[in-house]
């Protein structure tokens, strides 16, 4: 209960595809909306410094040029010029400064901060830097001049700054301006992605429809035309899965006809026989009538077997169990299971080959499934080949190469070339022959050996002979080549 419980608890939950594709579009842009909003900032700032640094620059240069033309003893003058055209701003506090190079203030605010750095003074070019006056950040603009001859051409330097209330106003002014429409713009993106993500998977719900409308029977292919490219891979592969439960559907209804038809024989004739022993008074006539009701059953049951080995060997609803399986073995098996039925024939029959094969050589398979081979092979020559006749059974291996032959050779009428094809298939007969059959014993062993990557060959055993023979042949390539026998053997 408790395991069930975890399970239950910790199982994922089946994922949207909508939804998913809605995350992956919709995250990137959540989060590159704060580093636009930051990006925004910045470029405001510097977009609203401009012009307050190029008339700062201009202040410093009016300045300069007023310098140079006065006299020594035009201080005071200079001073009232300067707060005139400095102090009259309304929005931002200015500050100017005039300083010998020996550190004596000439005019101007005696505690603005001085440009640091023990770099050369070069005179005449207007400097910008970021500064803090009277615990407000200010903006200034230095720069040095030559003083008039009267000062014995010693260096001056002059400074102006700037409180930055303006500058914050515009880049505010500016972030608003754009900001503001973002914050509409934003879900009406997000609006317009979720309406372009529903028409996009509008063709997947349409593909769905389509399928849910389907008669349980109709195995016809999905019309691959009226989906997207990027669903043509998926549609393809469900309509070759259709193909292969078509075929499938198919063989089982063959199947089951052609089981019908094979059974139909020796049910009637086990009834009939059935019906005459009732009518039977005499003790000799009841018991030929219960002798051929024997006949008759055992032809159905072996028919019956035959059948489930062919149905157990075209499964594809469940794994069959694999192991390393020894060929030798289980045709020595196989042979000494037949050798009573061979001697009541009065056939010769035998094995040639290892008693063991080498690992190197043995196979990777079910071993009931190949036991039905090789028993089948068994079965066929021996009921053909007639009495007094030969059949001999031999498993060659190469343990280089890993490959192994399995062959059941005969001196019975043999196949002709023309039918060793359709004899591999259900329910075939050879013509001209009076043996009792199913037509099942190959196709069992062709069934098997293809699930186990084999390939069945058939020649004349004796082609100079009147009787040429069948030779059968079931090679097996290298271990590990072959195919288990599952549910993707088909």
């Amino acid at each position: 209960m408790v395991g069930e419980a975890g399970r239950g608890l910790f199982q994922r939950e089946q994922r949207s595809l909508f939804g998913e594709i809605l995350d992956w579009m919709l995250t990137p842009l959540l989060l590159l909306w704060p580093l636009s909003l930051a990006l925004t900032w910045w470029v405001a700032q510097n977009i609203a410094s401009k012009p307050f640094d190029r008339n700062l620059i201009f202040q410093l240069e009016t300045m300069a040029q007023q310098v140079q033309r006065s006299g020594p003893g035009d201080a005071e003058r200079w001073s009232d010029v300067l707060d005139s055209q400095l102090r009259g701003d309304e929005g931002d506090l200015m500050f100017y400064q005039m300083m010998h190079a020996d550190g004596r203030i000439a005019l101007g605010d005696a505690d603005l901060p001085l440009p640091g750095g023990n770099a050369p003074p070069n005179v005449g070019q207007a400097l910008i830097r970021d500064g803090v006056m009277r615990g407000q950040s200010v903006r200034v603009a230095y720069m040095w001049v030559q003083q008039p001859a009267a000062a014995s051409g010693t260096l001056a330097l002059l400074q102006v700054a700037e409180t930055t209330n303006k500058r914050a106003t515009l880049a505010t002014e500016i972030i608003k301006g754009v900001m503001v429409p973002q914050f509409v713009i934003l879900p009406l993106a997000v609006l317009l992605v979720w309406l372009a993500l529903v028409r996009g998977i509008r063709p997947l719900n349409h593909l769905e429809a389509r399928i849910r409308a389907r008669r349980p029977y109709d195995l016809s292919p999905l019309d691959d035309q009226q989906v997207p490219q990027e669903v043509a891979p998926l549609v393809s592969s469900i309509n070759d899965l259709l193909a292969r439960l078509k075929t499938s559907l198919s063989s089982q209804r063959r199947f089951l006809a052609d089981a019908a038809h094979q059974l139909k024989t020796p049910l009637a004739g086990l009834r009939m026989q059935a019906d005459l022993a009732q009518r039977q008074t005499q003790p000799q006539d009841l018991q030929g009538a219960l002798q051929h009701i024997a006949r008759a059953s055992v032809r159905a049951t072996h028919t019956v077997n035959q059948l489930l080995a062919l149905a157990r060997a075209e499964t594809t609803g469940r794994t069959q169990a694999t192991e390393p399986v020894d060929l030798a073995t289980l045709v020595i098996e196989a042979v000494q299971d037949g050798v009573s039925r061979a001697l009541n024939k009065r056939i010769d029959m035998g094995y040639e080959g290892p008693e063991r094969l080498p690992p190197e050589c043995l196979r990777e398979g079910n071993p009931v499934l190949l036991m039905e081979l090789v028993r089948n092979l068994l079965d066929n020559a021996l009921q053909y080949v007639p009495e007094g006749g030969r059949i001999t059974a031999r498993v060659l291996a190469d343990r280089f190469s890993g490959v192994v032959v399995l062959q059941v050779e005969d001196n019975g009428p043999g196949i002709a070339p023309a039918e060793r094809e359709l004899v591999l298939q259900p329910f075939y007969r050879a013509l001209g022959t009076n043996v009792e059959g199913s037509g099942l014993g190959l196709a069992i062993v062709q069934q098997v050996a293809t699930q186990h990557g084999g390939e069945v060959e058939m020649s004349d055993a004796h082609p100079q002979r009147e009787q040429p023979g069948l030779l059968v042949s079931v090679r097996f390539g290298a271990r590990g080549r072959g195919t288990a026998p599952d549910e993707s053997s088909h």
